[in-house]
């Protein structure tokens, strides 16, 4: 996604309004759970439980959605259709596999949208997806067979090329023997950023014969990609990637309980394998763990200063899973499980899946210009904001959405440009109504949101019946 250059954002909404969209969120967030009122009205109206306005008709024999009913509540000026579901016959002849996790959308052909989207999978997991028949095994990174037997899968990427209306023109694997791809990011000259959240060795399992941990590229046009590590960006617990369209450095989370931001600055913008330098976020004000403690820091920007972990000879690629703590040491600062990133505003979005005193989550945002990270969002309500994992920015407002991943009832949970958090939609999917919501995106003009539920693995196209881009 490539957002407006700083300049012309300023210029277009003035600086006090582009500080507010920043800011202005927590704020009344804040100040009216203080006063112990909602956070906000929806201003979309009430959730309904609606039927897909369009189904894959592909036969899927892990779950039949014609039978299924509504999957979804969501405001009545809304529709959604539903494709790419776990078990149906993909086009290049594989099953679709399942967990679907994070995901990125490309414009397309005529018209056409690209989704490329992870499988949060590990081997022999799921021994019916197309990850598990001899696919591409010439081209996967890890075939899985160290004991000698057959490859038995893991995760990896498919990409699907569907029309405006959600149908499905061509899907298939796009990358194949990598392991847990849980989230990543899309890159603003095309490509998707896969991430392995799994730091296995060939000790840990037999069948495992390479090392895991790494990030993996997919161009968004093309078929299944001959995989490359990009071993420089670190090899840890990976989440997610944001990429600031102005200057290409990249921004990582790690999934762990005492985890790292971590920033990539490449030799050659676009251009990942030609090395480059990886850093860790640190505190000017010595402030290391932000996982509790940190509320009476809403709204207020934190110095920052990022410390380089190449040149001060750390070991980007450990054997075990250690990176966190040379960057720890080298005064790091500490996050509760980072999950979704993404940039747009002009900033760096990233979500704390556990964060806060409440541990129910946080969100913080990264500002390049003032060199600053501000706690933006911290739910102290389940009932308000339950978990958020990943995060997506809308192009047409700006505004914030977060995809729970609670232990309750699962929402799409929007943040308007005034402060308040609202429900988006809810997942009503019979028997798998717990199953979290992943893989936000927007088309590029807004029009439509892209989402998944994870379990039994269903994509989602949500629009305006009325076409227009979906705004606050």
């Amino acid at each position: 996604m490539v957002s407006l250059s700083r300049r012309k954002f300023f210029g277009y909404m003035g600086a006090g309004a582009a500080g507010a969209l920043a800011i202005a969120p927590l704020q009344a967030l804040v100040a009216k759970k203080a006063f112990g009122q909602n956070p906000t009205a929806n201003p979309f109206g009430p959730l309904v439980p609606k039927l897909p306005a369009n189904i894959d008709p592909r036969f899927s024999p892990v779950y039949n959605l014609q039978s299924a009913g509504a999957i979804l509540e969501v405001p009545a000026d809304f529709e959604y259709c539903v494709f790419h579901v776990s078990g149906m016959k993909m086009s290049d002849g594989k099953p679709c596999p399942s967990d679907h996790d994070g995901m990125a959308c490309f414009q397309g052909p005529r018209g056409t949208h690209i989704l490329v989207q992870n499988h949060e999978l590990s081997p022999g997991e799921d021994d019916g997806s197309g990850f598990t028949d001899g696919t591409g095994l010439q081209r996967a990174y890890d075939r899985f067979d160290g004991d000698g037997g057959p490859g038995v899968g893991a995760g990896g990427t498919s990409t699907m090329i569907i029309t405006d209306r959600g149908q499905v023109l061509r899907d298939y694997v796009s990358l194949a023997g990598t392991i847990r791809n849980c989230a990543g990011g899309p890159t603003p000259w095309g490509s998707w950023i896969s991430c392995e959240e799994n730091t296995s060795v060939p000790a840990d399992n037999p069948a495992i014969t390479q090392k895991h941990g790494f990030n993996f590229e997919v161009p968004a046009r093309g078929g299944l990609v001959n995989p490359v590590p990009l071993i420089e960006m670190g090899r840890f617990n990976h989440e997610a990637v944001a990429v600031d369209p102005a200057t290409g450095y990249v921004y990582e989370t790690e999934d762990r309980g005492d985890s790292c931001i971590y920033r990539y600055i490449p030799n050659t913008p676009g251009n990942l394998t030609d090395g480059g330098e990886l850093q860790v976020l640190t505190f000017e004000s010595g402030l290391q763990d932000t996982r509790t403690g940190v509320l009476s820091l809403l709204n207020q920007p934190q110095r920052v200063r990022w410390v380089s972990l190449t040149a001060n000879g750390v070991n980007v690629n450990p054997d075990t899973d250690t990176l966190r703590f040379d960057a720890q040491g080298l005064g790091g600062a500490i996050f509760a499980r980072g999950e979704g990133a993404w940039a747009g505003n002009d900033k760096i979005y990233w979500v704390c899946t556990s964060g806060g005193d409440a541990g129910q989550g946080q969100v913080w945002c990264y500002d390049d210009v003032t060199e600053t990270a501000t706690l933006f969002v911290e739910s102290t309500d389940e009932a308000v904001l339950d978990n958020p994992d990943n995060i997506t920015v809308s192009p047409a407002d700006g505004s914030l959405y977060l995809f729970e991943d609670g232990g309750g009832d699962i929402f799409v949970v929007g943040v308007t440009p005034d402060g308040g958090l609202f429900k988006f939609a809810k997942n009503i999917t019979p028997g798998f109504e717990g199953s979290e919501f992943a893989g936000g995106c927007f088309s590029a003009d807004g029009t439509k949101m892209f989402f998944n539920i994870q379990t039994p693995g269903i994509t989602i196209m949500m629009y305006r019946t009325d076409g227009q881009p979906i705004t606050v």
